[in-house]
């Protein structure tokens, strides 16, 4: 099971960190070809997002790999889930308001964001728990 844990650690590091850097890197124009729900959100807020997902990639690996302050890899988990929980709260708030294929999109969002929350209390619950550092 660790070795699970630490595949999916790595995998959503590497998906929050693309995420991540996306956001604190690009515009706001350029990045509304991807992510629609930024059109209402002031850039500065987009930025803050981008640096808390790169900051919890971050989180996830480092402490772990290190043997440092290990107690940092399941907090930066739990703080996706809360993330995730805001994303899915997003997705569904624009379902509401949008018809045909990009009411779609927003259906698939919020079901990529729940498979990301799930994976991502899977290691809070392994790293807190049972297969603690």
């Amino acid at each position: 099971m660790n070795v699970v844990l630490w595949v999916i650690q790595i995998l959503l590091a590497a998906i929050f960190a693309g995420a991540g850097l996306a956001k604190l890197t690009q515009p706001k124009q350029k990045l509304r070809d991807r992510m629609g729900w930024v059109d209402p959100v002031p850039p500065t807020q987009v930025k803050a997002l981008g640096a808390v997902e790169v900051l919890a990639a971050v989180g996830l690996v480092l402490p772990a790999l290190t043997g440092i302050a290990t107690v940092l890899t399941p907090l930066a988990a739990v703080g996706l889930v809360i993330v995730m929980i805001g994303a899915i709260g997003v997705h569904r708030r624009d379902m509401k308001t949008h018809t045909g294929d990009r009411r779609k999109l927003e259906v698939q969002g919020a079901i990529t964001c729940a498979v990301l929350l799930v994976l991502a209390a899977a290691v809070a619950w392994g790293r807190f728990g049972p297969y603690s550092f």
